[in-house]
């Protein structure tokens, strides 16, 4: 019987971003982002086909570009990052076509885990000026934040209602080869 060889890589933070969307007040979009995040992906082929991904994201790290709002979201009212410091995600990459593949697993936030199907597009893989080998990925997908507990809500006077429940995720992934 031949051994499998896994070959394991690392989430690089600094060629890496993990970004989400929500609508505010039904009539636009607020941007934000995690900006601490670690990641691995164990895979026993080249294509990447199979391979064991996991996942963690600081919520602290939390950065919606006003300090305030950043604040709410660490508070028990969404986060609540003193008690859950962190969203993690184990899952499975499964190849749908030469470059399109599902990540299907498990996402953790607060104290409520669902499965989660992304849509993940595999840039490529390249040994940089340095030797490394280096591979990229593009996840996107949404959740609906009320089902992970993130249930604060309010309506304004006229019936709008401030944040949206449908979260878009869009995660740009670069890994090393370990």
């Amino acid at each position: 019987m031949e051994a499998t060889t896994k070959t394991l890589w690392k989430v690089d933070p600094t060629h890496s971003e993990v970004q989400f969307k929500v609508k505010h007040l039904v009539i636009s979009t607020v941007t934000g982002s995690f900006n601490k995040f670690d990641g691995s992906l164990e895979s026993t082929s080249e294509d990447f086909d199979g391979a064991e991904a996991s996942f963690t994201i600081e919520t602290a790290s939390v950065d919606t570009n006003q300090q305030d709002r950043d604040a709410h979201l660490q508070s028990g009212d969404f986060f609540d990052s003193e008690n859950h410091p962190n969203i993690s995600f184990k899952g499975n990459l499964k190849k749908v076509s030469d470059d399109e593949y599902k990540l299907v697993g498990p996402l953790t936030i607060k104290d409520t885990t669902k499965e989660v199907e992304l849509n993940v597009e595999h840039g490529g893989t390249m040994v940089d000026g340095y030797g490394q080998n280096k591979a990229g990925f593009e996840i996107s997908g949404s959740i609906n934040r009320k089902e992970f507990g993130l249930t604060w809500s309010m309506v304004t006077e006229a019936g709008g209602v401030v944040v949206g429940d449908n979260v878009k995720l869009q995660l740009n992934i670069q890994l090393d080869e370990a």
